[in-house]
């Protein structure tokens, strides 16, 4: 009896490492494209997930680095996390309406999965990391720092391809440069018609210093302007 219970345990500890292997051969995705990834993370995530590399600072769901750090600092892999992020875009939570415990479904899937799985794999509580750096100054700088291209279209801007908040490059125009610092560090003062309140982070007034605002303010102006 004791033979067999060794026995029986042996067979279960190789199932286990089988079913392991077969996970992690899932992992990894040779043919992802990272740069491609950040920007659907950009355009597809960070409207709720901040993750420091991808410039996003949203509030409505986990804070990615935060998640993922800890899993890092244990020895965890980028294969290892991008792994998990698949499983979960694929196979979500059931929507309770809370952002922070679900999420809807079929945000990317495909391709764009894969791309988006590597990206948040290779950056997710990276220690220092940062949105690499952009043509056009430094308040085009702040604007990609800050996840604005996640929410907003702005002709011109790499990423800046969201729809979760008005098309910038339609409503600058003609607007004062204290309009939009106003709608920037109190988004909810004046709602644009068609689009709920508390979509836009309330904290960029706390987050930006006063000269990345000034510097982000002028880069909206000039754009607005055609420059």
């Amino acid at each position: 009896m004791k033979s067999l219970s060794k026995s029986i345990l042996a067979l279960l500890a190789l199932v286990a490492l089988g079913a392991i292997v077969v996970v992690a051969s899932g992992c990894g995705t040779t043919t992802a494209d990272t740069t491609r990834g950040r920007s659907l993370f950009v355009q597809n995530c960070g409207t709720c997930h901040t993750m420091a590399q991808a410039g996003t600072s949203g509030v409505q769901g986990p804070d990615l680095d935060a998640a993922f750090a800890a899993a890092r600092e244990v020895g965890e892999n980028d294969a290892t996390i991008e792994g998990i992020v698949k499983n979960q875009v694929e196979h979500p939570r059931p929507s309770t309406g809370d952002p922070l415990v679900s999420m809807p479904a079929g945000i990317v899937s495909g391709q764009e999965l894969d791309d988006v799985a590597a990206y948040v794999g290779e950056w997710a509580g990276v220690p220092g990391a940062a949105p690499p750096e952009v043509a056009g100054g430094p308040g085009a700088q702040v604007f990609t720092n800050s996840g604005c291209g996640s929410c907003h279209i702005l002709e011109g801007v790499e990423g800046a391809g969201g729809t979760t908040g008005p098309n910038l490059t339609e409503v600058l125009a003609g607007v004062p440069a204290s309009k939009i610092e106003e709608d920037i560090v109190d988004p909810n003062a004046e709602i644009a018609p068609g689009y709920p309140e508390n979509v836009m982070p309330s904290n960029f007034g706390q987050s930006l210093s006063k000269q990345e605002l000034e510097q982000l303010v002028e880069f909206l102006l000039e754009k607005a302007a055609g420059e």
